[in-house]
């Protein structure tokens, strides 16, 4: 007996590692989104009737293969790492195979499984250390019919209905007779509703979204110097030196061709790797460019301060007739481990590799909305830097204080040919969609390019190039009903979440004072007999 028990516990713990990863095979680069939904649903099917403790555990087993399957990339900051940050979001799935099994037990079900899902991956996106939401069900409908569920739900909503997907597949699974005709007919009208609501969202005009005039971005893709080795930004300036070849040779194509010039240029992230404000040479390699190109130009900088030995990854506007920038955007979401050190008198003796991050990195505190001139117009330039993409308030922050235009200003080449590039593209396409805007991408060296509102992609470039481009924008302006909900839905999603393990935790209570009590008078029948 319980060497079957043990044999039954084996079989299902690798179910639910199995389960895990197959909902990671979902996300970039594999992409095999037609498995998501039974994913999640078989790790649903394990815990559902499971003891709290075997709940638990199989929700962390699931989150091993999960988080394995999908974010095993940052394996090149060291082997250490990866397991760490895994085994750490791993907790994430304990808690929610644990609540799941909770909530199993009121009406409605898949309801319930779903929200505890999605309330689980707003947490991620939150804890610890301002969380990190890259892996959300969301960005796995980015190639699927239900992508324009973005527009109109947002990611929020719409990791809640392919959960709820998985909850009623579950439901279809178990039932039998009627319940099942009624479960099947239940799943497959949300599949095609859902699709069908996302179609229209993407195919028909929004009279949200209003387009006013456009503008000519030159997009830079430098490149970093490859004699630099495991050094990803190169040696100091020779980054810099890149974009300015890159701008040099984009502004003589245009010029010996007689095409239009462009309206603006975008520099990527950390595409200025000392302060150019404060760095005679860093400036002069910037003002050269700003000279030559006679346009104002988004340069991404890491600048010095705002304490001693402290640093910040920051957006600069700077038109070409000034000396210096005239508005910037500081980096709000930066990577624990990557940018920043937490703890960091504890942890830098005891890891002595993480000395290679260099000066602490200080968030930024505002909106990355930067107040451009362009063409003699005023035009609010959103921006979002690199990881900031898979946090919903900082890029729903850009176009909620009026940015017309939306860039993504990136520095991947620490994980070139790795997992991360695709899977960061992949949000960007999703973040496009919701945010009913054209987003335009520039990076070091990895996925440049344009994505147009519906998420397809208008331009991408290689990894590993250096090169250029040039792309028009529209202005555009408005909200997306998915961006207007976006806060009142993380709260719903969060109360009622509690609400429902309130409930069954008392249900579940009451059923086991009821089975005591029935005990205990069987019991006594038997003594008086």
């Amino acid at each position: 007996m319980i060497s079957r028990l043990r044999r039954t516990s084996w079989l299902r713990g690798t179910a639910a590692v199995a389960a895990g990863a197959a909902t990671g095979t979902g996300f970039q680069p594999l992409n095999w989104w037609i498995l998501v939904i039974p994913g999640l649903a078989a790790l649903i099917l394990l815990v559902r009737n499971a003891s709290g403790r075997a709940a638990a555990g199989l929700g962390y087993l699931f989150g091993i293969g999960l988080f394995t399957t999908t974010i095993s990339w940052v394996g090149v900051m060291g082997p250490p790492v990866a397991i760490l940050l895994i085994a750490v979001m791993a907790l994430w799935c304990l808690l929610a195979g644990w609540t799941i099994r909770c909530v199993s037990v009121l009406p409605g079900t898949p309801v319930w499984q779903a929200m505890v899902w999605t309330a689980t991956e707003i947490g991620a996106a939150t804890i610890p250390l301002g969380g990190f939401g890259w892996v959300r069900l969301a960005w796995t409908v980015v190639d699927t019919p239900w992508v324009g569920v973005l527009r109109w739900a947002g990611s929020i909503g719409t990791s809640f209905l392919v959960a709820l997907a998985s909850g009623l597949l579950v439901y279809v699974v178990s039932a039998r007779g009627g319940s099942q005709r009624r479960a099947s007919i239940v799943f497959v009208a949300e599949l095609l509703v859902v699709a069908l609501a996302g179609t229209m969202c993407v195919t028909v005009v929004s009279r949200d979204i209003s387009h006013q005039r456009s503008v000519r971005t030159l997009v830079v893709q430098g490149g970093v110097d490859g004699t630099a080795g495991p050094y990803a930004m190169g040696y100091a300036r020779s980054v810099t030196d890149n974009h300015l070849s890159q701008t040099i040779m984009a502004l003589a194509e245009q010029r010996t061709s007689g095409g239009p010039a462009p309206d603006m240029v975008l520099w990527p992230e950390n595409s200025t790797d000392i302060d150019p404000v404060l760095d005679f040479e860093s400036h002069q390699i910037v003002i050269g460019a700003l000279t030559l190109s006679n346009r104002p130009t988004l340069v991404g900088a890491v600048t010095d301060g705002p304490g001693h030995n402290e640093r910040q990854t920051t957006s600069m506007w700077w038109p070409p007739s000034s000396p210096q920038p005239t508005s910037t955007y500081h980096k709000r979401n930066l990577v624990p481990f990557g940018e920043w050190i937490p703890a960091r008198s504890f942890f830098l003796p005891l890891i002595p590799i993480l000395g290679k991050i260099g000066r602490q990195s200080v968030p930024g505190t505002t909106p990355g909305v930067v107040d451009a001139t362009i063409a003699g117009r005023r035009v609010p330039v959103g921006v979002v830097v690199c990881f900031e993409v898979a946090y919903d308030s900082t890029v729903a922050d850009t176009v909620r204080h009026g940015a017309k235009i939306l860039a993504v200003q990136s520095n991947n080449s620490s994980f070139i040919d790795t997992a991360q590039t695709p899977q960061q593209w992949q949000i960007t396409r999703a973040r496009a969609v919701e945010t009913g805007r054209h987003i335009v991408v520039s990076t070091t060296n990895s996925f440049s390019g344009l994505v147009n509102p519906d998420g397809s992609v208008a331009l991408r470039t290689e990894e590993g190039v250096h090169t250029h481009f040039t792309v028009t924008i529209p202005l555009e302006s408005g909200l997306t009903i998915g961006v207007q909900i976006a806060p009142w839905l993380r709260i719903i999603v969060l109360v009622m979440t509690a609400g429902a393990i309130a409930m069954s935790l008392l249900q579940r209570r009451r059923a086991m004072l009821a089975q005591a009590n029935h005990n205990r008078s069987e019991r006594n029948v038997r003594h008086r007999h």
